[in-house]
């Protein structure tokens, strides 16, 4: 079973639950380390990767228990990714240290038609620049502009913003707007336009298997259908 970031926040995130976090298809028996259906696990597929570009994961309030996540995906391919739960006024300091590294850049990851002059924006990494530490913002998109808004510590930060103008294949959930992408597939894009080419096929990889498998534990998809007739003409 894997280990990274995103589940030892979920495990902590368990731990101060005052009842059991019931999500969709709480009923359904899940693997641990991916949270998929265990007739479904994702587990073996897991290949990590090099990458000079760093993530750092902060995730509003249940967003790690949910098996629909896919910033854990980020955390399994990336195994030096950092999670933390988001807070307005009551900060991890090792956030704050990851901001503070001098050895990197870091970049809060957020559309830049929400930012306000004079803080910068970029579009690409700048020449000879150091090596990226990539902000996620990890909620649904009212959480994650609440996280942007509300977040002190954050706001020095540039802020690096991506083209977004073609269709999420997500659909684990509803979203409000179609160009809307889930953590994952940002990270992926972030990942080929900082040179990690390799990381970031190998991420998209892992989210299309991930989004499959995910779908095919819903009875009633017809990706579950699929699944059944595959397995029976085994």
């Amino acid at each position: 079973m894997p280990d990274n970031a995103v589940l030892r926040l979920r495990t902590q995130r368990l731990a101060k639950s005052t009842r059991p976090y019931l999500a969709r298809g709480s009923r359904v028996i899940r693997c641990q380390g991916c949270l998929l259906p265990k007739r479904n696990c994702l587990c073996s597929h897991i290949s990590p990767q090099p990458a000079t570009s760093r993530f750092c994961l902060v995730m509003f309030d249940t967003e790690p228990l949910k098996p629909s996540n896919t910033g854990r995906l980020i955390a399994d391919v990336l195994p030096e990714t950092q999670a933390f739960m988001w807070s307005r006024t009551d900060v991890d300091p090792a956030l704050l240290a990851a901001i503070a590294d001098p050895t990197r850049q870091a970049y809060v990851v957020f559309p830049g038609s929400f930012v306000q002059p004079p803080r910068e924006v970029f579009t690409s990494l700048p020449p000879e620049s150091k090596p990226p530490l990539f902000i996620m913002l990890d909620g649904t998109w009212n959480e994650a502009r609440k996280m942007f808004r509300k977040s002190p510590y954050l706001d020095g930060l540039p802020v690096f913003s991506l083209d977004v103008s073609a269709k999420s294949s997500y659909v684990l959930r509803e979203s409000p707007r179609a160009d809307q992408h889930c953590t994952v597939e940002v990270a992926a894009a972030l990942l080929e336009k900082a040179g990690d080419v390799a990381a970031s096929e190998s991420l998209s990889a892992l989210f299309e298997r991930f989004r499959t498998l995910y779908l095919a534990g819903k009875p009633h998809h017809p990706v579950h259908q699929l699944t059944a007739i595959s397995d029976e003409s085994l």
